[in-house]
């Protein structure tokens, strides 16, 4: 391209490019870019010449050239596919009226902050430095799948609305960033994906608005994290959708507002993650999914828990903050695969770490009356009598007080009414406690029983003391071996 083929406004541009210079066509700090296309060609640039200073740029001797352009209006398409340059760019504050090509393209460095575009095709894009899209307004689609960033993402404020479009509005599934993932305040309408990307730093969400209602939100499928994912005050209308990631340090959701009512609102199945924390976070409304992940710390609290969770296979150490057992197990029954065994489990093995055994035992005792629903009639009913009689041998002084009970009773009735003698001469003193403790106890004896016996009613009663004494001793030694076993 010829420089007598330029515009007054290019012309200043094509000057500078070798210098390093920047041009900035605003007139004021405060320009509206998203009126752009209203602008003259005063302060308009044709995408072609933008092309041709990146590929055949003039040089001068002893000066670093750079595109630095702010406040203009690209017209046509930045057609720069496959292109190569070594030169720093930066297009502030202008307005595209086409959506740029960069796929497959290769910058040292490319700043596009406070722009207004129709969308950016850039996948598998290779940046030796940072992209910078802070504050930009984009009205379609950005493509980013397969990008190379060797430093950061910075995305700040930055505006995506394509809510209608087939595709994701943000696209960064397999791309690579070397440094930290930086987009604290995004607001998007429509869904962010992010499967199998990988994030070298940390991922910083705070106060962003994800939303696509009904739908997807964020979808980041065995997304990998070197550091930590900070979403503190997000706010997501849609699914959170997390499964298979890793996050080695902390997902923080503290604050955060996450609502898909009649769906998924968090999906964080097969995840690996060092501390997840929903700290003061609002109710969420939709179902959560955390099965098969591994998380060191949990900390959220009970209220904010939706009404269905699915935590089959979840494994983690701590808990956090402390709650007694009591509020804790309702969550358990909350569960949309039912009895879920390995969640009883784990929640024992959380208090048992942190000597807290009577909460431990507590969650054991529940498991067993959960168990117990799942059971046929006759197995409820003997799961009933271990309940009532030494709660599955977790409550181990009932059978005590069943048997101090069953005692008075049988002292009481026979010592008023003594059984008679089967040998009267080779009897011997008759003692109504020893005589009730020998229909009790199954195995010791003490001779009473079997040198006396009784009649009429006296009769019966002793043999529901054996019946009784010998259930009481079955579930005795079940809830002791249980929690010898536990031991």
């Amino acid at each position: 391209m010829e420089i007598n083929d330029l515009t007054p406004a290019e012309e200043q541009v094509w000057r500078a490019f070798p210098l390093g210079e920047s041009v900035d066509f605003r007139t004021t700090e405060d320009t509206d870019v998203a009126l752009g296309d209203g602008w003259g060609p005063e302060r308009s640039v044709r995408a072609a010449v933008l092309r041709a200073l990146l590929l055949n740029g003039p040089q001068e001797e002893g000066e670093i050239a750079a595109l630095k352009l702010a406040g203009a209006r690209i017209t046509g398409v930045l057609d720069f596919q496959y292109g190569t340059t070594d030169r720093s760019v930066r297009l502030n504050h202008c307005h595209f009226d086409e959506v740029p090509n960069l796929y497959g393209a290769r910058f040292r460095q490319l700043n596009l902050s406070d722009s207004v575009l129709p969308g950016l095709t850039a996948a598998t894009l290779r940046l030796d430095g940072v992209l910078r899209l802070t504050d930009c307004r984009l009205r379609g689609p950005v493509r980013l799948g397969g990008a190379q960033i060797s430093g950061a993402l910075f995305m700040e404020r930055a505006q995506l609305t394509a809510p209608d479009a087939a595709e994701p509005v943000l696209q960064l599934n397999q791309a690579a960033i070397g440094d930290d993932m930086w987009v604290p305040g995004l607001r998007v309408q429509g869904q962010v994906r992010l499967d199998g990307a990988t994030v070298a730093g940390s991922i910083n969400l705070n106060d962003a608005v994800l939303d696509h209602p009904g739908h997807t939100a964020l979808q980041a499928e065995t997304l990998t994290v070197g550091i930590d994912l900070h979403a503190m005050r997000v706010v997501v209308r849609g699914r959170l959708d997390l499964r298979g990631a890793r996050v080695p340090g902390q997902l923080g959701l503290t604050y955060a507002d996450l609502q898909n009512p009649g769906g998924v609102a968090l999906r964080a199945s097969s995840a690996v993650i060092g501390e997840l924390w929903l700290r003061e976070a609002a109710p969420i409304v939709g179902r959560v999914n955390l099965r098969r992940s591994q998380i060191e710390t949990l900390h959220v609290a009970q209220e904010t828990w939706p009404a269905e969770v699915r935590l089959d296979g979840l494994t983690y150490t701590t808990l956090s903050p402390h709650e007694p057992a009591e509020r804790r197990l309702p969550l358990l029954e909350r569960d949309r695969d039912g009895y879920v065994p390995y969640a009883y489990e784990q929640l024992t093995a959380a208090y048992l770490r942190i000597g807290d055994d009577a909460a431990a035992r507590l969650v054991q005792l529940a498991k067993q009356r959960r168990l117990r629903a799942t059971r046929p009639w006759y197995g409820r009913i003997w799961g009933y009598v271990q309940d009532a009689t030494v709660g599955y041998g977790f409550r181990p002084l009932r059978a005590c007080a069943w048997l101090l009970s069953l005692l008075a009773i049988g002292s009481l009735a026979y010592g008023l009414h003594h059984p008679h003698a089967l040998k009267a001469s080779e009897a011997p003193h008759f003692n109504p406690v020893f005589y009730t403790l020998d229909l009790l106890l199954p195995v010791i004896s003490f001779g009473q029983e079997e040198a006396f016996a009784p009649d009429g009613w006296y009769q019966y009663l002793a043999y529901g003391l054996i019946i009784t004494g010998w259930i009481l001793a079955t579930t005795v030694v079940t809830g002791v071996t249980r929690t010898v076993s536990r031991q």
